[in-house]
């Protein structure tokens, strides 16, 4: 700015200058610093270089928030939003501020240019080029001051702009934010929800182990207390004296039996001759569980047996009879089902129909019924076989088999391979074999589905009755009667 000479001054205090008016307000405490720039352009000094421009400040706080946008959470980013909206607040209201100072700004050059013109008037010489100068250096203050209020409307609507899109992020933020925790509150009632349950049927089996292992417990004590009691009662001497005993007593038994059987036989026989009444066939054989009975002509006219039909029955204690299916040979082993019933054969020759019946109901074998027993508290219980027959053709191989009688299912093994393994179902039918000889006290026959049968060799009459008594007891508890096959199933022989 050029500066006023003496002259000037002198003029100045010569006459008489009106003063500024008292209604001015001027933003600082000093006049601006500025200076004359290429083209006689008036160029205003920054107070402070590093003070960057309102534009500049919202650029480089929306390319923060661009940049933590993807790595922040909902929280985080409506809490950023939030200082966003503020921050566009504050520059707005500075935008008013410098609204508000830039027109105070037009109000003091045109005070200034009015005092300079009626100054003027009165000067003359070098004292009026200067004035001019001055004059001409606020009219470029005043296009300057234009220039900056376009910028700062420019920048206002900008500000503008970005205060509403932070306002509405914000509120998309806080939506946003709700339904967030609104779907964690719903998360975190069914987690608990979830873990009552699982804690609760926790709870619930906790107190069913307890109840059950408390229960074993208590039978395992009884039982170890019963063995305590026998093994003080008796010592291993006497143990293996009292079952030479009980094997002599079941011998002397045995013969007994057969003495009874024989004797009762007889007194028929003497009868019969008292009566002159004469049979052709007699029944021939221990009636008791594990022997089997034979059908034995008494006279050389009887017919032979083999051009004869042959039935067996079940007498139940009612009197009624039952057919045994697939009985129709002329020897016949009791299974566990006859026990405690009489046994009658039919046999029809040219017409005429001679009956047969054993002289008492079956006998139990001895020691059978606590074995099975015993049995029944394993989960699987497994047998030595030999297949003889499969599906009605004899077997060439009389290699030993596994059978395995379960609570669930009965399984055929021949080593590590599986040969039959069914479930207890309706389909299923398990019985003595009904034929074969000596060798049918000791055979089964077992149709372990529709199509696929077994007749099972076993190495003693006591293993097949307590196998047959097994599977039927287990299949019992599955609500399936296991039993032989009708009238219109084949059976081995």
């Amino acid at each position: 700015m050029t500066r006023v000479g003496r002259d000037f001054g002198d003029s100045m205090k010569k006459e008489a200058v009106p003063p500024v008016s008292a209604d001015v307000i001027f933003a600082s405490s000093r006049f601006p610093n500025y200076k004359i720039g290429a083209n006689n352009q008036i160029v205003e000094l920054k107070e402070d270089p590093k003070v960057l421009s309102m534009k500049e400040v919202v650029a480089r706080e929306t390319a923060q928030l661009l940049e933590q946008q993807k790595r922040l959470s909902v929280r985080d980013l409506a809490s950023k939003f939030e200082k966003g909206l503020a921050a566009a607040a504050k520059l707005s209201d500075e935008a008013r501020l410098r609204e508000a100072a830039s027109w105070d700004k037009h109000v003091l050059l045109k005070k200034l240019r009015d005092a300079l013109e009626a100054l003027r008037g009165r000067v003359a010489g070098k004292n009026k080029d200067d004035v001019e100068e001055a004059i001409a250096m606020v009219e470029a203050l005043a296009v300057q001051l234009t220039q900056r209020e376009g910028e700062l409307i420019q920048e206002k609507a900008e500000v503008k702009k970005l205060a509403d899109y932070l306002k509405q992020a914000s509120e998309d933020a806080k939506k946003l934010v709700d339904e967030e925790r609104a779907f964690a509150r719903a998360e975190i009632e069914n987690a608990r929800a979830a873990v009552q349950r699982v804690e609760e049927a926790l709870q619930e089996q906790e107190r069913m182990s307890r109840a059950s292992g408390k229960q074993d417990v208590e039978e395992l004590m009884k039982e170890v207390q019963e063995a305590r009691r026998i093994k003080m009662l008796h010592q291993p001497s006497k143990v293996m004296d009292m079952e030479h005993e009980l094997r002599a007593l079941r011998i002397q038994l045995a013969e007994k039996s057969k003495n009874s059987l024989l004797l009762q036989k007889e007194l028929a026989m003497s009868r019969r001759v008292e009566e002159n009444v004469s049979y052709s066939y007699e029944l021939d054989g221990s009636e008791a569980l594990g022997s089997h009975l034979r059908i034995q002509p008494c006279s050389d006219s009887a017919p032979d047996l083999s051009e004869c039909s042959i039935r067996w029955y079940r007498l139940t204690p009612g009197g009624k009879k039952e057919l045994i299916s697939g009985a129709t040979k002329s020897v016949y082993a009791p299974e566990p089902f006859d026990v405690g019933r009489i046994l009658q054969a039919e046999i029809i020759s040219d017409g005429q129909n001679i009956t047969l019946t054993t002289t008492g109901p079956i006998d139990p074998a001895a020691g059978l019924g606590n074995y099975v027993e015993s049995l029944v508290r394993r989960h699987d219980t497994e047998f030595n076989v030999v297949v003889a027959q499969m599906n009605g053709v004899d077997h060439p191989s009389k290699s030993i088999h596994a059978l395995h009688i379960g609570k669930m299912r009965i399984k055929l093994c021949k080593g590590k391979t599986t040969v039959a393994k069914e479930y207890y179902s309706i389909s299923m039918q398990l019985c003595g074999i009904r034929g074969g000889g000596n060798a049918a006290a000791q055979a089964l026959f077992w149709q372990a589905r529709s199509g696929l049968s077994f007749v099972l060799a076993f190495e003693s009459e006591r293993e097949r009755n307590a196998a047959i008594m097994l599977a039927r007891r287990f299949a019992f508890d599955c609500n399936i009667m296991l039993a032989g096959p009708d009238d219109r199933s084949p059976l081995g022989t």
